[in-house]
């Protein structure tokens, strides 16, 4: 059963990527490599059932490429964080199970039938909105019950799951799925792995008969004991690190390169950009690149005090940025390259070619989440593998 009210869904504004040789970035996303994390990751966890999370654009990657090779490869349950997402997946997955995240929005609980989504319950009162409107509609949809484990973001407390859980005794409890989320996964010794492991199995012995969910992609590495029924990577489909500090068990996904549009040669004491933030110590030559923040480079990326820059890679040698980014350039130290090794035209790599997602993460400070999610809109994008 579906239901429609008037359709006042506004259209997703399409994706206009610059020409090639106009952009001041080229952006390849790799989805054969996409596919292949997924089928690698589901065959660690054979038989559970292996999802994928295509939340934020698909980790900025674009959510319909990426759920439509990955739909095409056998995916059947996929996250989002909104409605909106879940309709774009809705519309290249006809038949896939797809559970939104962030819940139900106070007066929001018609969109998900419109498209027969699911929402994932976070609370108490999103749980009695969401009854109401079953009620009344007769909708048979489903939703999934998050329960709170550890993380205290989202979720109902584990005395609110006990005493929901004898609505199981009736036929139409409306939950399809049972889930909680790990707070410190990507530490494989921290003792809130174990802990949150253990309280949820707990809350599956009370909703036996409905499929489980707690593995993200760096709980996936915990073993068996974080599996339940379904796992539910994210990141480490697009390439990032499920295992920090190990060797990485993922295909690289992202390769990003920018524009060199000068070669500029300085004197020793000189400075470059905003804030005179890089101060010459030799001469020096610096290449401009059509990149910056407004790009997704974020400016932390500059030297800091105990920092060092971030790095990029010119004439196939690793060089460090030079002073701030701004919002549409970045400089790059070039110094100790060969005399005409770098040209106006060339490219600079700034994920690729032995620089990971995480290599420059790790240069901004930041982590690999926050770089693919802030992967900008100006790039020419080129997606491969399809």
């Amino acid at each position: 059963m579906t239901v429609h009210d008037a359709d006042m869904r506004p259209a997703a504004a399409p994706l206009v990527t610059a020409e090639p040789m106009e952009a001041g970035g080229l952006l390849t996303i790799d989805l054969a490599a996409v596919e292949s994390n997924w089928k690698r990751l589901a065959s660690l966890t054979v038989p559970v059932e292996c999802a994928a999370v295509v939340k934020a654009d698909g980790y900025g990657c674009g959510l319909e490429p990426v759920t439509r090779i990955l739909y095409r490869a056998g995916c059947r349950t996929f996250f989002v964080a909104d409605v909106a997402e879940g309709r774009r997946v809705r519309a290249v997955a006809p038949e896939a199970a797809i559970y939104v995240l962030n819940g139900v929005m106070p007066g929001s609980a018609q969109a998900f039938a419109a498209d027969d989504l699911r929402p994932v319950i976070n609370s108490t009162t999103e749980l009695a909105e969401w009854d109401a409107f079953v009620a009344t509609k007769n909708w048979r949809g489903g939703a999934a019950l998050h329960i709170d484990t550890g993380m205290n973001r989202l979720g109902i407390t584990l005395e609110e799951a006990t005493a929901i859980a004898p609505r199981l005794q009736s036929e139409n409890h409306g939950f399809t799925l049972v889930m909680s989320h790990l707070a410190c996964a990507e530490s494989p010794d921290h003792p809130m792995n174990a802990r949150q492991v253990r309280l949820f199995r707990d809350m599956r012995m009370l909703y036996r008969g409905v499929a489980s969910s707690l593995a993200n992609s760096s709980g996936i590495f915990l073993g068996e004991r974080a599996y339940c029924d379904l796992v539910r990577p994210g990141v480490a489909l697009y390439g990032v690190n499920p295992t920090p500090g190990k060797s990485n068990p993922m295909r690289p996904v992202v390769e990003l390169k920018g524009r060199i549009i000068q070669v500029r040669a300085i004197e020793k004491g000189e400075t470059v950009g905003y804030g005179a933030a890089f101060t010459a110590a030799r001469a020096s030559r610096i290449a401009i690149v059509a990149v910056g923040y407004a790009d997704g480079v974020l400016r932390s990326g500059a030297a800091a005090r105990g920092k060092p820059a971030a790095e990029v890679i010119v004439a196939k040698k690793r060089c460090p940025l030079a002073g701030r980014v701004s919002m549409d350039l970045l400089a790059v130290d070039v110094t100790d390259l060969a005399p005409g090794a770098v040209r106006r035209g060339d490219l600079a790599t700034l994920i690729g070619d032995g620089l990971s997602v995480d290599d420059l993460a790790a240069g901004m400070g930041t982590i690999g989440y926050e770089v693919l999610t802030h992967l900008g809109r100006r790039y020419h994008r080129l997606y491969k593998g399809e």
